[in-house]
């Protein structure tokens, strides 16, 4: 009897160790199952943040019953100046640092979303730097996950990102396409001048010439001959005008640097417009001293100054026009060009200086003088800007260095 009681609790035991050795076996696979899904997690959380930071942005979640909004992560990057606090912020009184333009459209994109008349949000808009008039452009996307029996939404993510840098290629973009859009319009503008102003003197030259052999009387001949050349020289001026434009920016003709007098070279300058200068208008000089020596592209600074002093005896129709230099300074010295003409409106002040734009159509020119000069100016170092007024004539000054 003692033996069966024995081997009954022995064959008891034995069982017992059984199922002790398969639940072990079971409680393993259990956990090997539950840390490799925690690993596959933890692995996913990794992912999770890595694609958050690569592409810069935060995340955070609404509660649309208290209206609290939460940061969650946060990898703008740019150091950003504004965050809610930790314990969140009312979504709507968020919408407060947001531009004056933004926030309004804003807040009403949010509160459709809270209340459930949207299940989906977007928006962009600019948001206030704290303590400063600067501001910073943001993107936001938001959806409701979760919504009660009604309907009405218990869960709200979104996530929002930096979007300074697209915001400046766009409108670099949208500048780039208004210059095309306005470069076309002005070459347009440019082939109708040209054809005019070409025609204009290539018709004289051509009429002139037929009558030529007609003309019998000395005087009469030449003065055909000087109308003849007048005309020959305003076609040269023209092309010049764009073949040195051209070959400047390209780079095919480089400054030639030489020293020389400034101011035998602008008295010959002034002679050669004498002529040009309309009755009841003085053409005079103004210099700082009886000579000055200056090194520079000689060409190229008597160009500059032939372009400003003809357009001074165009535009000029009374008073006087003064043609001078200031004592230098820093190395470097103003030449400048004033007339009691017309004047520029200050709207034009800056467009003057482009290709082919004219102030006035009626006016003789292909609208290329004061680009040129602009260019000229540029390659010698200097600039050319302008002081004027409508009615109050007009200052052109020429800066450049003195020491080529």
């Amino acid at each position: 009897m003692t033996d069966v009681i024995i081997w009954a609790i022995l064959i008891a035991m034995l069982l017992f160790a059984i199922i002790l050795l398969f639940w072990q076996r079971k409680v393993g696979e259990s956990l090997s199952l539950e840390l490799s899904q925690l690993d596959k997690v933890k692995k996913k959380n990794v992912e999770y943040d890595f694609v958050l930071r690569a592409m810069r942005l935060s995340t955070w979640h609404i509660d649309p019953k208290t209206m609290m909004l939460t940061f969650d992560n946060d990898f703008r990057g740019y150091g950003n100046e504004w965050m809610p606090d930790d314990s969140g912020s009312n979504v709507m009184e968020s919408t407060f640092q947001l531009h004056e333009n933004d926030s309004e459209r804003v807040r009403q994109s949010m509160d459709d979303l809270c209340s459930g008349r949207k299940s989906e949000y977007h928006e962009q808009y600019q948001v206030k730097v704290p303590h400063t008039s600067k501001t910073y452009w943001e993107e936001s996307y938001a959806m409701v996950v979760e919504r009660d029996i009604n309907g009405m939404p218990l869960s709200i993510i979104g996530t929002s990102m930096r979007i300074d840098e697209r915001k400046a290629i766009e409108e670099a973009l949208v500048e780039a396409r208004f210059r095309a859009e306005e470069s076309d319009r002005l070459k347009t503008a440019f082939l109708a001048n040209m054809s005019h102003e070409i025609r204009t003197p290539l018709n004289a030259i051509v009429g002139f010439t037929a009558l030529l052999p007609d003309v019998q009387e000395a005087e009469e001949r030449s003065n055909l001959l000087n109308l003849i050349h007048e005309n020959t020289q305003k076609l040269l001026r023209i092309v010049d005008d764009v073949v040195s434009i051209s070959k400047i920016e390209s780079g095919q003709e480089e400054a030639v640097m030489t020293s020389f007098d400034l101011v035998q070279v602008l008295s010959v300058v002034v002679d050669q417009y004498m002529p040009n200068v309309k009755p009841g208008v003085v053409l005079s000089t103004d210099f700082a001293s009886p000579t000055q020596l200056v090194t520079t592209d000689l060409n190229r600074l008597q160009e500059i100054m032939r372009h400003l002093i003809s357009n001074a005896t165009k535009f000029t129709d009374q008073g006087a026009i003064v043609v001078g230099f200031n004592a230098p300074q820093n190395d470097r010295i103003k030449m400048w060009v004033t007339d009691t003409g017309k004047g520029i409106a200050p709207e034009h002040h800056k467009r003057i200086f482009e290709r082919f734009f004219k102030v006035d159509e009626f006016i003789p020119g292909a609208g290329l003088g004061l680009s040129t000069c602009e260019v000229m100016a540029y390659s010698l170092g200097g600039s050319v800007k302008v002081e004027s007024a409508l009615g109050q004539g007009a200052t052109f000054t020429v800066e450049i260095p003195i020491q080529g």
